[in-house]
């Protein structure tokens, strides 16, 4: 199953406008299966309740895909292992794979087994299996972000996310993009009269959304399936379109590597503008650059 193409931009902004103006709007044919979700998850008007944990959700590309398996695991490991330094203790993670990697021992990690042998990109599966297996990794409302196996979350974003409570979730809008072969690090943010043309970073990377889920709902399950089968540039309209509305958490909060030798993005070709990125928004400041690489572990 290949990734859910977008749904063209008028489109959704024809969609939420009427979600506004009605309210509840009944699907029509136009609308693919994850708007058919995020307004069954509308309907269903789930009751907010407060969020205890938070989930990450990792598909991990298979040891057959890959020219240094080692290398993988050990960028995985790092990611983990940076979960496991936050400063609140309330979170999980759930790794998706073919192979199980060697992984961080703490109860609050889990591996989910891949066995689908259909050829072809499997990322957008493992997120299926993934969001699917929501109501047996606990039973507990929280959060749930789909997080890329190379990606580092900063110090403090678990304290944040429960400190706050925001019912809809949270998007990524400030973080980093680090050119792993050079060391340099850009900052993608909104766009600012200095910065014109810069990027949020949500339309960069995948690591970017983390929304309110009740694994007591089926619908609020099924909408994180269906969402996640898209690019993540969807997450916020789709979000919006269940009900469930994304706020930008207060700090640079995720920081994605380029150019480390394995990026899925690599494979296809996708992050030669993304290195050029990185370059014209580079951060120079040293300590800057030294509260950075503190606040990732790095």
């Amino acid at each position: 199953m290949a990734q859910v193409p977008a749904v063209p931009k008028t489109t959704r902004a024809r969609h939420l406008l009427r979600t506004t103006l009605l309210g509840r709007l009944a699907p029509t044919a136009d609308m693919v299966a994850s708007e058919r979700a995020a307004l069954a998850l509308r309907a269903a008007g789930m009751v907010r309740n407060t969020a205890r944990q938070v989930t990450f959700l990792i598909p991990m590309v298979g040891p057959d895909q890959v020219g240094d398996w080692a290398a993988v695991v050990a960028r995985l490991r790092t990611t983990l292992e940076q979960f496991i330094a936050q400063d609140h203790p309330d979170w999980r993670a759930a790794v998706c794979c073919q192979a199980r990697p060697d992984l961080p021992d703490d109860p609050r990690i889990t591996y989910l087994p891949f066995t689908d042998p259909t050829p072809g990109n499997d990322k957008w599966r493992k997120l299926r299996v993934l969001c699917e297996a929501l109501p047996d990794l606990g039973d507990t409302p929280g959060y749930v972000m789909s997080f890329d196996a190379d990606d580092l979350l900063r110090q403090g974003t678990v304290r944040e996310m429960l400190t706050r409570q925001d019912s809809g979730g949270y998007l990524v809008q400030s973080g980093y993009v680090m050119d792993v072969s050079t060391g340099d690090v850009g900052l993608a943010d909104q766009r600012s009269l200095s910065a014109p043309m810069r990027k949020p970073f949500w339309k960069l990377c995948g690591s970017c959304a983390a929304l309110h889920h009740d694994p007591s709902v089926p619908a609020a399950t099924a909408f994180l399936a269906e969402m996640t089968q898209h690019e993540h540039r969807m997450f916020p309209y789709l979000a919006a379109l269940a009900g469930q509305r994304l706020q930008p958490l207060s700090r640079p909060s995720v920081l994605y590597m380029l150019n480390h030798g394995e990026n899925f993005g690599a494979r296809r070709g996708r992050v030669g503008y993304k290195t050029r990125f990185v370059q014209h928004y580079r951060i120079d400041d040293p300590a800057t650059l030294d509260a950075i690489k503190a606040d990732f572990g790095l």
